[in-house]
């Protein structure tokens, strides 16, 4: 086990600097000088100042001089700046927004909390419908209900989101007035206490969350019954109702147990999922997240937000691959992750 964790960390650091290599080099194609920019701001609010001048400033604060390697390696964080400082990634510095002009760390820690928040609501709320509704159709295959429930998930998994989102936006927000179209706090309501400004945003987040839950029943439900299918029909099974076990033994001590395997690829990656935000009800809705904020880093031209947005994105999956394959090990025993 400690050579394989050893090799596959090694894996994730190779992998995590040959991808930031790729991004860093991919954004800087883009034809954005913001040297070039603060150095003709500068000149015109005052222009007496040499624009040669402020543009070699400007470049050598922001580490945009040098070789496009070079300027990798300051925003990587192991090569100095013209002050001989280290200010990248590594030191946790992920530069400033060029759009709010406040550091990136500081843009995305308030959408990162709201993302990370409904997300969590919804993945609990639909893992813990689609499991049971998963076992319960598995079990009673070829059943009415069965057959309802897959019409049911086909209708949902074929649906986009933002049309969903829509349609519940018309019904429920609407039509009936249980909540509100969009946004994540009533006006006024800052001088609220902190539990009504709490179930404030509750109310507010309701409807988003029916929604990214109701999008995700088909797809998991699905997985859940497939899974559970071909684990009832294994030999351990037949021979455990052969011996005469209570059927809700065989389904939950051993059926289960045995489609937990691939099931739990789908939970863990629906839990690191989280951290991806959710653009689309993110944008319907109008709440602050880390989706929305991605979308609107991409339509600003706000690179460094995108790229430590990208970073984020690609070390959780790359730890998350780490973390499924080493839940196979606690899940099925007859799995080994020593090779």
């Amino acid at each position: 086990m400690g050579k394989y964790m050893v090799k596959r960390v090694l894996y994730i650091v190779l992998v995590f600097f040959i991808l930031s290599f790729l991004l860093f080099m991919i954004y800087n194609m883009l034809p954005i000088d913001k040297a070039a920019e603060f150095a003709r701001n500068d000149i015109t609010a005052n222009k007496k100042l040499d624009y040669n001048e402020r543009y070699q400033y400007w470049q050598e604060k922001l580490g945009t001089n040098g070789t496009k390697f070079e300027r990798y390696l300051r925003w990587i964080g192991v090569y100095p700046y013209a002050d001989g400082t280290y200010n990248g990634i590594l030191q946790g510095d992920f530069g400033d927004s060029s759009k709010f002009g406040k550091p990136v760390s500081e843009v995305i820690v308030e959408p990162m909390k709201n993302t990370i928040f409904i997300n969590i609501f919804a993945t609990i709320l639909a893992l813990g419908i689609t499991i049971p509704l998963g076992i319960f159709c598995a079990v009673k295959r070829g059943s009415k209900r069965d057959v309802a429930v897959q019409v049911g998930t086909i209708v949902g998994y074929s649906l986009p989101t933002f049309i969903l989102a829509i349609v519940f936006i018309w019904v429920f927000a609407i039509l009936l007035g249980w909540f509100p179209v969009s946004g994540m706090q009533t006006a006024g309501s800052l001088e609220w206490s902190d539990w009504d400004k709490f179930w404030d945003r509750m109310y507010h987040m309701a409807l988003p969350l029916i929604v990214m839950t109701f999008t995700s029943l088909g797809g998991m439900t699905r997985f859940v019954r497939a899974s559970m299918i071909e684990a009832l029909n294994m030999d351990c099974v037949r021979t455990a109702r052969a011996k005469g076990l209570r059927e809700k033994i065989v389904i939950y001590s051993h059926a289960w147990r045995n489609a937990l395997l691939p099931i739990t690829t789908l939970i863990i990656g629906w839990f690191l999922g989280i951290f991806g935000g959710s653009m689309m009800v993110e944008n319907i809705f109008a709440l602050n997240g880390i989706g929305k904020t991605y979308y609107n880093a991409l339509n600003g031209n706000d690179n460094e937000v995108v790229l430590a947005l990208q970073m984020f994105y690609i070390t959780i999956a790359l730890f998350g691959n780490l973390l499924i394959d080493l839940a196979y090990g606690l899940v099925d025993p007859r799995v080994r992750v020593n090779k």
